[in-house]
Protein backbone atom coordinates (compact mmCIF):
# COMPACT_ATOMS: atom_id res chain seq x y z
CA UNK A 1 0.00 0.00 0.00
CA UNK A 2 1.39 3.65 -1.10
CA UNK A 3 2.22 6.03 1.72
CA UNK A 4 -0.29 9.01 2.34
CA UNK A 5 0.13 11.96 0.63
CA UNK A 6 2.85 14.96 2.36
CA UNK A 7 0.03 17.03 1.27
CA UNK A 8 -2.64 15.38 3.52
CA UNK A 9 0.14 14.04 6.41
CA UNK A 10 3.67 14.64 7.63
CA UNK A 11 6.09 12.25 6.71
CA UNK A 12 8.50 11.41 9.25
CA UNK A 13 11.62 13.67 9.27
CA UNK A 14 14.57 11.35 8.06
CA UNK A 15 18.58 12.10 7.56
CA UNK A 16 18.62 10.13 4.14
CA UNK A 17 15.66 10.79 1.39
CA UNK A 18 13.38 7.35 1.56
CA UNK A 19 12.76 7.95 -2.13
CA UNK A 20 15.11 9.55 -4.64
CA UNK A 21 14.15 10.79 -8.37
CA UNK A 22 16.77 12.18 -10.88
CA UNK A 23 16.43 13.24 -14.05
CA UNK A 24 19.85 12.62 -15.58
CA UNK A 25 20.72 15.71 -17.82
CA UNK A 26 23.82 16.45 -20.01
CA UNK A 27 24.80 13.23 -21.57
CA UNK A 28 24.62 15.00 -25.31
CA UNK A 29 26.83 18.12 -24.19
CA UNK A 30 29.43 15.87 -21.72
CA UNK A 31 29.95 13.79 -25.60
CA UNK A 32 29.83 17.17 -27.69
CA UNK A 33 32.64 18.79 -24.92
CA UNK A 34 35.00 15.59 -25.69
CA UNK A 35 33.72 16.01 -29.68
CA UNK A 36 32.31 12.87 -29.65
CA UNK A 37 28.72 11.79 -30.80
CA UNK A 38 25.94 12.27 -28.75
CA UNK A 39 25.45 8.74 -28.69
CA UNK A 40 28.64 8.29 -26.59
CA UNK A 41 26.77 10.28 -23.62
CA UNK A 42 24.73 8.29 -23.08
CA UNK A 43 26.86 5.07 -22.83
CA UNK A 44 28.53 6.64 -20.64
CA UNK A 45 25.50 7.70 -18.99
CA UNK A 46 23.97 4.09 -18.29
CA UNK A 47 27.63 3.78 -16.28
CA UNK A 48 26.29 6.08 -13.79
CA UNK A 49 23.01 4.97 -13.55
CA UNK A 50 24.40 1.51 -12.23
CA UNK A 51 27.01 3.62 -9.97
CA UNK A 52 23.69 5.63 -8.52
CA UNK A 53 21.84 2.22 -8.05
CA UNK A 54 24.89 0.64 -6.01
CA UNK A 55 24.87 4.10 -4.03
CA UNK A 56 21.77 3.94 -2.92
CA UNK A 57 21.54 0.68 -1.71
CA UNK A 58 24.62 1.52 0.28
CA UNK A 59 23.02 4.34 1.94
CA UNK A 60 19.95 2.27 2.50
CA UNK A 61 17.76 4.77 -0.08
CA UNK A 62 14.81 2.40 -0.80
CA UNK A 63 13.21 4.20 -4.08
CA UNK A 64 15.24 5.66 -6.54
CA UNK A 65 13.58 7.20 -9.88
CA UNK A 66 15.10 7.94 -13.01
CA UNK A 67 13.53 10.42 -15.87
CA UNK A 68 14.99 8.31 -18.72
CA UNK A 69 13.12 9.62 -22.08
CA UNK A 70 10.02 12.20 -21.97
CA UNK A 71 6.82 12.62 -23.79
CA UNK A 72 8.64 15.24 -25.38
CA UNK A 73 11.88 13.44 -26.08
CA UNK A 74 10.50 12.17 -29.40
CA UNK A 75 11.04 15.33 -31.15
CA UNK A 76 15.23 15.18 -31.13
CA UNK A 77 16.50 13.22 -33.98
CA UNK A 78 15.38 10.30 -34.97
CA UNK A 79 18.68 8.38 -35.20
CA UNK A 80 19.45 9.35 -31.76
CA UNK A 81 15.98 8.16 -30.43
CA UNK A 82 16.20 5.27 -32.09
CA UNK A 83 19.78 4.90 -30.41
CA UNK A 84 18.16 5.70 -27.07
CA UNK A 85 15.56 2.79 -27.72
CA UNK A 86 18.12 -0.22 -28.23
CA UNK A 87 20.55 1.50 -25.52
CA UNK A 88 17.14 0.97 -23.07
CA UNK A 89 16.45 -2.48 -24.36
CA UNK A 90 20.51 -3.59 -24.34
CA UNK A 91 20.65 -2.34 -20.45
CA UNK A 92 17.64 -4.52 -19.44
CA UNK A 93 18.82 -7.86 -21.42
CA UNK A 94 21.95 -7.17 -19.69
CA UNK A 95 21.39 -5.36 -16.18
CA UNK A 96 18.20 -7.25 -15.16
CA UNK A 97 19.18 -9.87 -13.95
CA UNK A 98 21.83 -8.49 -11.78
CA UNK A 99 18.94 -6.35 -10.17
CA UNK A 100 17.05 -9.51 -9.38
CA UNK A 101 20.27 -10.84 -7.57
CA UNK A 102 20.93 -8.06 -5.93
CA UNK A 103 17.37 -7.86 -4.38
CA UNK A 104 16.43 -4.84 -6.70
CA UNK A 105 12.57 -4.41 -7.73
CA UNK A 106 12.89 -2.96 -11.19
CA UNK A 107 9.71 -0.53 -12.75
CA UNK A 108 8.58 1.51 -15.56
CA UNK A 109 6.36 4.11 -15.62
CA UNK A 110 5.13 6.25 -18.82
CA UNK A 111 3.07 5.12 -21.93
CA UNK A 112 4.58 2.23 -23.52
CA UNK A 113 2.15 2.34 -26.51
CA UNK A 114 4.87 3.65 -28.55
CA UNK A 115 7.67 1.30 -27.71
CA UNK A 116 8.60 -1.23 -30.04
CA UNK A 117 6.95 -4.92 -28.78
CA UNK A 118 10.18 -6.33 -28.56
CA UNK A 119 10.93 -3.59 -25.65
CA UNK A 120 7.37 -3.89 -23.73
CA UNK A 121 8.31 -7.58 -23.68
CA UNK A 122 11.72 -7.31 -22.19
CA UNK A 123 9.86 -4.20 -19.74
CA UNK A 124 7.54 -6.99 -18.56
CA UNK A 125 9.38 -10.09 -18.03
CA UNK A 126 11.88 -7.55 -16.14
CA UNK A 127 8.70 -6.54 -13.99
CA UNK A 128 7.82 -9.87 -13.26
CA UNK A 129 11.08 -11.10 -12.41
CA UNK A 130 12.09 -8.96 -9.43
CA UNK A 131 8.55 -8.17 -8.61
CA UNK A 132 8.79 -9.60 -4.69
CA UNK A 133 12.43 -7.72 -4.50
CA UNK A 134 12.30 -5.73 -1.69
CA UNK A 135 16.01 -4.03 -1.12
CA UNK A 136 15.57 -0.83 -3.65
CA UNK A 137 12.52 -0.44 -6.12
CA UNK A 138 14.65 1.39 -9.32
CA UNK A 139 11.70 2.69 -11.22
CA UNK A 140 12.61 3.66 -15.02
CA UNK A 141 10.39 6.70 -16.22
CA UNK A 142 10.32 6.05 -19.91
CA UNK A 143 7.82 8.14 -22.11
CA UNK A 144 6.58 9.51 -19.45
CA UNK A 145 5.08 13.06 -18.52
CA UNK A 146 3.74 14.24 -15.50
CA UNK A 147 0.46 16.00 -17.23
CA UNK A 148 0.21 12.32 -18.91
CA UNK A 149 0.42 10.69 -15.51
CA UNK A 150 -2.38 13.12 -14.48
CA UNK A 151 -4.78 12.64 -17.19
CA UNK A 152 -4.52 8.93 -17.74
CA UNK A 153 -5.36 8.39 -13.88
CA UNK A 154 -8.49 10.43 -13.82
CA UNK A 155 -9.48 8.78 -16.72
CA UNK A 156 -8.91 5.27 -15.03
CA UNK A 157 -10.04 6.67 -11.87
CA UNK A 158 -13.63 8.17 -13.62
CA UNK A 159 -13.56 4.46 -15.58
CA UNK A 160 -14.10 2.74 -12.51
CA UNK A 161 -15.93 5.07 -10.47
CA UNK A 162 -18.11 7.07 -12.50
CA UNK A 163 -19.94 8.80 -9.31
CA UNK A 164 -16.74 10.84 -8.49
CA UNK A 165 -16.85 12.80 -11.59
CA UNK A 166 -19.14 15.26 -9.11
CA UNK A 167 -15.98 15.70 -7.26
CA UNK A 168 -13.20 13.53 -5.79
CA UNK A 169 -10.12 13.67 -3.05
CA UNK A 170 -6.49 13.25 -3.49
CA UNK A 171 -7.05 9.87 -1.83
CA UNK A 172 -9.61 8.85 -5.08
CA UNK A 173 -7.13 9.56 -6.85
CA UNK A 174 -3.53 8.74 -5.69
CA UNK A 175 -3.97 5.06 -6.21
CA UNK A 176 -4.02 5.47 -10.13
CA UNK A 177 -1.28 7.92 -10.48
CA UNK A 178 1.69 6.15 -11.77
CA UNK A 179 3.79 5.88 -9.01
CA UNK A 180 1.13 5.16 -6.31
CA UNK A 181 3.49 2.06 -5.11
CA UNK A 182 5.83 4.48 -3.71
CA UNK A 183 5.84 7.45 -1.22
CA UNK A 184 6.37 10.81 -2.64
CA UNK A 185 9.93 11.66 -3.44
CA UNK A 186 11.64 12.85 -0.51
CA UNK A 187 14.50 14.46 -2.65
CA UNK A 188 14.88 16.01 -6.27
CA UNK A 189 17.81 15.74 -8.71
CA UNK A 190 18.49 17.43 -11.90
CA UNK A 191 21.91 17.78 -13.25
CA UNK A 192 23.42 19.47 -16.11
CA UNK A 193 22.81 22.99 -14.73
CA UNK A 194 18.70 23.47 -15.90
CA UNK A 195 16.91 24.37 -13.59
CA UNK A 196 13.48 23.12 -14.34
CA UNK A 197 11.48 19.94 -13.62
CA UNK A 198 10.24 19.30 -17.37
CA UNK A 199 7.39 17.76 -16.90
CA UNK A 200 8.66 15.37 -14.69
CA UNK A 201 6.56 13.85 -11.47
CA UNK A 202 4.35 17.33 -11.54
CA UNK A 203 1.74 15.49 -8.86
CA UNK A 204 3.96 14.15 -7.10
CA UNK A 205 7.54 16.23 -6.59
CA UNK A 206 4.84 18.92 -4.75
CA UNK A 207 6.49 19.10 -1.24
CA UNK A 208 9.98 17.47 -2.33
CA UNK A 209 13.10 19.22 -1.96
CA UNK A 210 14.97 20.20 -5.27
CA UNK A 211 18.79 20.30 -6.06
CA UNK A 212 20.27 21.77 -9.04
CA UNK A 213 23.99 21.14 -10.43
CA UNK A 214 25.72 22.03 -13.41
CA UNK A 215 27.53 18.11 -13.22
CA UNK A 216 26.72 17.04 -16.48
CA UNK A 217 24.98 13.62 -15.81
CA UNK A 218 28.39 11.23 -17.06
CA UNK A 219 30.01 13.41 -14.66
CA UNK A 220 27.67 12.46 -12.02
CA UNK A 221 30.41 10.73 -9.91
CA UNK A 222 30.66 9.08 -6.08
CA UNK A 223 31.33 12.68 -5.11
CA UNK A 224 28.67 14.82 -6.72
CA UNK A 225 26.08 11.85 -4.97
CA UNK A 226 27.59 13.04 -1.58
CA UNK A 227 27.22 16.53 -2.22
CA UNK A 228 24.27 16.14 -3.07
CA UNK A 229 22.85 13.93 -0.50
CA UNK A 230 24.50 16.60 2.20
CA UNK A 231 22.81 19.23 0.81
CA UNK A 232 19.91 17.43 1.41
CA UNK A 233 20.73 16.82 4.88
CA UNK A 234 21.27 20.34 5.73
CA UNK A 235 17.60 21.21 4.54
CA UNK A 236 14.26 21.71 7.16
CA UNK A 237 11.47 19.85 5.61
CA UNK A 238 8.45 22.11 6.79
CA UNK A 239 5.73 20.75 4.97
CA UNK A 240 3.38 23.97 5.69
CA UNK A 241 4.44 24.05 9.56
CA UNK A 242 7.01 26.60 11.24
CA UNK A 243 10.57 26.09 12.42
CA UNK A 244 9.62 26.36 16.07
CA UNK A 245 6.81 23.20 14.84
CA UNK A 246 9.05 21.25 13.09
CA UNK A 247 11.73 21.27 16.26
CA UNK A 248 9.24 20.31 19.02
CA UNK A 249 7.87 17.75 16.68
CA UNK A 250 11.64 16.38 16.59
CA UNK A 251 12.38 16.62 20.67
CA UNK A 252 8.97 14.85 21.08
CA UNK A 253 10.10 11.94 18.82
CA UNK A 254 13.00 11.66 20.34
CA UNK A 255 11.62 11.93 24.01
CA UNK A 256 10.50 8.27 24.07
CA UNK A 257 13.97 6.98 22.62
CA UNK A 258 15.94 8.99 25.72
CA UNK A 259 13.59 7.21 28.56
CA UNK A 260 14.26 3.97 26.83
CA UNK A 261 17.59 4.54 26.93
CA UNK A 262 17.73 5.86 30.58
CA UNK A 263 15.52 2.83 31.91
CA UNK A 264 17.74 0.30 30.37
Amino acid sequence: MADTSSTAAVPATRTLPRHLAIIMDGNGRWARKRLLPRIAGHRRGVEVVRSTVQACVQKGIEFLTLFAFSSENWRRPADEVSFLMQLFMLALEREVAKLHKNNIRFRVIGDLTRFEPRLIRLIAEAEQLTRENTRLTLTVAANYGGRWDMIQAVGRMLKDHPQLAAGFTEADLQPYLSLAYAPEPDFFIRTGGEQRISNFLLWQLAYTEMYFTDTLWPDFDTAAFERAIASYQRRERRFGRTSEQVRTAAAQNALPHATEGRAR
